[in-house]
């Protein structure tokens, strides 16, 4: 996928840095020299120019981007005027990163329905780890509900997971198991780790594993209190 990336500060080079490892072709922009300079040589190709000025527009392959990702972190005006340019080009699917409850309400005005808010989102990651505290990642799958990785308790070693009964007990339902590989070449800090796929009643938990779990945020707290 050809992607443009707008504003390069620390949440856009992140970005582009890490979808370029996923094989994608990664078109960064941003109107600060230095900041162009530390992505030269690790994307496709980044550009200094002024994102609020249209013409300027030519110099990107912008006809053949399929995705428009506007990350200016510092000024909103200058981010919702990139937005609107970009809205220009009928073919492109626009993520935008919000500022402010008011700039979520023009980009809702403006009809773009893919919004971001990455200081809240970490944010967010971050209480849920100290709230839950034994939880390794969690994904928000709403307000009230999220999808979790915690160890699996000692308790459970050995155990089918039917006989677990985590649905009536935990009020969770297991997604899938993370296991830790046996590979001699493999060190503690740095196991090798595979999912083992679709979790059936006959999985058998092991020492180590990671459950993946889906469940209210009550719930999954629970859970990691009683564990």
């Amino acid at each position: 996928m050809k992607i443009i990336i707008i504003g390069l500060g620390n949440f856009g080079r992140s970005l582009a840095l890490h979808l370029t490892d996923n094989g994608h072709e990664v078109f960064g922009v941003d109107h600060k020299m230095e900041k162009v300079d530390l992505l030269k040589d690790h994307i496709a190709n980044v550009v200094c120019m002024d994102a609020n000025n249209e013409y300027a527009y030519k110099v990107l392959p912008i006809q053949q981007a399929d995705l428009g990702i506007v990350a200016i972190g510092e000024n909103e005006g200058s981010s919702i005027v990139t937005t609107a340019i970009l809205k220009k080009y009928k073919h492109l699917k626009i993520v935008s990163r919000s500022l402010s409850k008011i700039h979520d309400t023009i980009l809702e005005a403006m009809g773009i329905n893919n919004v971001v808010h990455p200081e809240q989102d970490a944010a967010f990651r971050l209480t849920k780890q100290i709230s839950f505290n034994y939880a390794l990642d969690y994904f928000r799958v709403d307000h009230k509900h999220s999808i979790a990785e915690v160890f699996s308790p000692h308790s459970f070693n050995g155990k089918s997971v039917k006989s677990l009964n985590l649905t009536q007990k935990y009020s969770v339902s297991l997604i899938t198991v993370i296991r830790d590989l046996k590979n001699p070449m493999s060190s503690k800090k740095n196991p090798t780790r595979k999912v083992i796929g679709l979790v059936t009643g006959d999985t058998i938990l092991q020492k180590g594993d990671i459950l993946t779990l889906f469940g209210s945020n009550k719930s999954i707290m629970n859970f990691v209190k009683k564990r």
